[in-house]
Order: structure tokens, then C-alpha cells, then sequence
């Protein structure tokens, strides 16, 4: 009789966990994240005439009106911050910034950009005009050295 319980308990026992069983469509359940993602094109000069160009694109598509797109910018040696200002929608999933640049030297950008969830802030360093010893230096450590007295608000 002990057996016969014994065997009766472990098929029980497996029986419920069997249905406990995670779904096999259990991922498709979740939150499916389609990432954000941007294309910047730098003027050749920055004399204030040609602007910054940044493409948005989400599931291959390009992002018409997205949430925000905010653009920083920095000087490497940290004597020139210019706080974030909201991109200009030029249509068809472009986006464009203006800024006059004189000093040369090795600079940095952000791009803060945001739609439908999905929140990107790429990086890239830029060069106006002659770049210094420390400027090249300072690309080869690849470290954008961020200004500190920057804000974050979208």
C-alpha cells in the first residue's frame, strides 16, 4: 500500500508539473523591442551654412516625427559646451542642426533621440579645422570626455 502511494504521489507530482510548463509561444508574449537607430552626417565645414544631418530609422523605416531629437555638442578639451537643442524635422525622416564652429579642434556630439520607446544617445567625435597633439591623443584613447555641466531634460 506504501508503494502503491509512493508511485501514485510521484505521477501526481509529475502531472503538475508538467502543466507548469512555460508555452512555446511564451516570447512572443512579451514586449518586442524594435530599436532606434540614427545616421549622422558632419558638414565638411562649419561655417554655419551647412547643417549637421541626422536619419532616423525603426523596423527599416524611416522615423517621420519622432518623439524628440536633441543635439550636444562639445569640445574635447572642455572650453566650449553648447547645451542640447531640439533638431529641425526636415521631412522624409531627416533631421538637421546648424551651429558655426570657429575654433579648431577635436569636438564631440550627441544625439538624443527618442520614438515610439526606444531612446538613443549615439556619440561621435569630429574634427574643425587642425586637430592638436593632445586632440589626436585623446581620439587614440577613444574616450569622448563628456563637459559636466550638462543637463539632462527632453
Amino acid at each position: 500500500m506504501k508503494t502503491t502511494l509512493k508511485y501514485v504521489s510521484i505521477l501526481f507530482l509529475c502531472t503538475l508539473l508538467g502543466a507548469c510548463a512555460p508555452k512555446e509561444d511564451a516570447t512572443e508574449l512579451y514586449h518586442q523591442e524594435s530599436p532606434l537607430q540614427a545616421d549622422i552626417t558632419m558638414p565638411d565645414d562649419f561655417s554655419g551654412n551647412d547643417p549637421i544631418k541626422i536619419e532616423l530609422t525603426q523596423d527599416n523605416k524611416t522615423v517621420e516625427d519622432a518623439d524628440f531629437v536633441h543635439v550636444e555638442i562639445w569640445k574635447g578639451d572642455g572650453s566650449f559646451h553648447d547645451g542640447m537643442e531640439e533638431a529641425e524635422n526636415a521631412g522624409k525622416g531627416m533631421y538637421t542642426f546648424k551651429k558655426d564652429l570657429s575654433k579648431d579642434g577635436l569636438y564631440y556630439i550627441k544625439v538624443h533621440a527618442g520614438n515610439n520607446g526606444s531612446t538613443i544617445m549615439p556619440t561621435l567625435p569630429f574634427a574643425v579645422g587642425e586637430l592638436s597633439k593632445a586632440d589626436v591623443d585623446a581620439l587614440n584613447d577613444h574616450a569622448p570626455a563628456e563637459s559636466g555641466n550638462h543637463s539632462q531634460h527632453h
